[in-house]
């Protein structure tokens, strides 16, 4: 039996599951900011929901990215320090790679896209190694050219119509990160595999496709490597 805490911050508001075996057994999802505020009481329910103690823990998965800079650091920090206190190994999961597990199977190419809010797209493709990548709408039309695809992620609709309107064949799935799907990903992989990685690499980080675009005193925004 291999139970498994799954956590997302990475995009919109946050969501964590508790999975048995690749089965849910309790999932919360709640909109908005204050993750930090937010996130241990929603994972202290869980346990209560499902009925389990959380000494009872095989693994921690948690999304690292790409995403909301602060959602990010949020949820890694607390799935490290739930790892580090529960002794037991953190698997850190692509945040595109749980999109693109959510896309149906068919002849459409599945492209993973979350706004950066910055003009452009954090990216993957489901044909390829599912690596992320930084793309505008103008490097995707030339990027999918002649292949019917399927835009999934928060905001897809708006990135499919843009799409759309360049002459690309190309659908809209609107979907978050599934913590339940974060979990079986984690599971795929296996325990001892993710102890392993954490003994060799340290606990996961942050996966970032740019620098920190923050706000100064003068109220100017600027990127920071």
């Amino acid at each position: 039996m291999t139970i498994v805490l799954a956590i997302d911050c990475a995009v919109s508001g946050l969501a964590a599951a508790l999975v048995r075996d690749g089965e849910m057994l309790a999932l919360r999802r709640e909109e908005g900011r204050e993750q930090a505020a937010r996130l241990l009481p929603v994972i202290a329910s869980l346990f209560v929901d499902a009925g389990i103690d959380r000494r009872a823990l095989s693994m921690i998965a948690v999304t690292v990215g790409p995403g909301s800079f602060t959602g990010v650091r949020v949820g890694l920090a607390a799935a490290r320090g739930l790892a580090v206190a529960l002794d037991v190994p953190l698997a850190g999961i692509p945040t595109t790679t749980t999109l693109l597990a959510q896309a149906p199977k068919g002849s459409r190419l599945a492209v993973a896209a979350i706004d950066s809010q910055l003009g452009d797209w954090f990216c993957a493709l489901g044909a390829q190694d599912h690596k992320p990548f930084l793309a505008t709408a103008a490097f995707l039309t030339a990027r999918l050219r002649d292949r019917p695809s399927l835009v999934i992620g928060p905001q897809a609709t708006s990135l499919a119509d843009e799409l759309v309107a360049a002459g690309i064949d190309v659908e809209a799935r609107v979907a978050l990160p599934d913590p339940v799907i974060v979990a079986r990903l984690a599971l795929a992989e296996g325990v001892a595999a993710w102890s392993a990685r954490n003994r060799a690499e340290g606990l996961p980080r942050p996966l970032y496709l740019r620098g920190v675009n923050i706000t100064l005193p003068d109220g100017q925004r600027r990127t920071v490597e």
